[in-house]
């Protein structure tokens, strides 16, 4: 099932990166940016993360709050936040059932060779579980940007 704008956000419970459960359900009543990202430590996904990590004050100014997830585990995504100093949540995805539930495990192809990876997507939902908003083509270095223009 592909999610669209206007569609309740899928409610999940994974762990962060220090092994506390999450659940999206916690956020009842928040806005929140959920970005999905293909690996810890990399180019684009650092550029992205560091963005984010920016402007955090402008995005919790905006009412949101941001939460990173991947299929990397809470060790890769303690050393992630460490190095860079990152401020918000990462979940830990290992098992998959958030990136299902989002859609975003997709078949992806590099020099000539197909592969399953985890398909840059940021989702914006509103107080009440809906999703406003989703970024498919994201700008790594000026994701806030892209994220705040639309609100």
């Amino acid at each position: 099932m592909e999610l669209k704008i206007g569609d309740k956000a899928p409610d999940f419970e994974q762990k962060d990166q220090n092994g506390k459960l999450i659940k999206l359900s916690d956020y009842q009543g928040k806005k929140v940016i959920l970005y999905f990202y293909p690996k810890d430590d990399t180019p684009g996904c650092t550029a992205q993360a560091c963005n984010l990590n920016d402007n955090l004050s402008s995005i919790n100014e905006a009412g949101y709050e941001v939460i990173g997830v991947s299929v990397d585990s809470e060790k890769a995504h303690q050393k992630f936040r460490t190095k860079y100093g990152l401020s918000f949540t990462l979940l830990s995805d290992e098992d998959h059932k958030v990136v299902d539930a989002y859609g975003v495990w997709v078949e992806k192809s590099m020099y000539g060779k197909t592969y399953m990876g985890t398909a840059r997507t940021t989702f914006i939902i509103d107080e009440n579980g809906i999703i406003t908003d989703i970024i498919a083509k994201v700008d790594t270095k000026n994701h806030t940007d892209q994220i705040l223009k639309q609100q």
